[in-house]
């Protein structure tokens, strides 16, 4: 099937955004539509971590093709929060939530960001910067030329690969 086939723009929301600095072929793969495995340990670990912590708070708030994990307000402002089992993966974690901040920037909603490690007990703060955005545009273009490609880039190891959802579809 080629590249026309896919005349319409992809559909970025935040896991693609995270996906971008972990692994293209994750990329191209989620891009195309192509789920991971629903029961993989990893996923289940991730939900049930995002389930357990900060239980008094209201999860998955849906925005466009986004899902927060959940939303404070605090003095007025609103605070998007993400929660992540381990830092391992921060700077993805970074552009992800700084993705959910320029979609509600571009809707007219300015707000911040709290990265959220429950295991490890630490939070990390993210605000949407110009230089963020630019670099978040870049992703984007990045993105979108990569899902229109034909084939997936090749499989290739690297530090995450062990605990990958995709990974049947790279090494099985």
């Amino acid at each position: 099937m080629n590249a026309s086939f896919y005349s319409e723009r992809a559909r970025i929301g935040g896991t693609l955004v995270w996906y971008w600095s972990i692994c293209a072929r994750q990329v191209w793969l989620m891009g195309r539509g192509i789920e991971p495995e629903p029961k993989d340990e990893s996923l289940a670990l991730g939900r049930l971590i995002d389930r357990n912590s900060y239980a008094r708070e209201r999860h998955q708030v849906a925005f466009g093709d986004n899902k927060f994990d959940f939303v404070l307000g605090a003095d007025g402002e609103m605070v998007v929060c993400e929660v992540k089992k381990s830092s391992r993966a921060e700077r993805s974690a970074r552009l992800q939530l700084a993705h959910y901040l320029y979609d509600l920037r571009k809707a007219g909603v300015e707000a911040r960001g709290i990265l959220m490690f429950p295991t490890e007990k630490k939070r990390v703060e993210v605000v949407l910067t110009d230089e963020l955005a630019a670099e978040l545009d870049s992703v984007y273009a990045g993105i979108e030329a990569l899902v229109r490609k034909d084939a997936p880039p090749a499989a290739e190891s690297c530090k995450y690969c062990r605990k990958c959802a995709y990974s049947e579809y790279c090494w099985g």
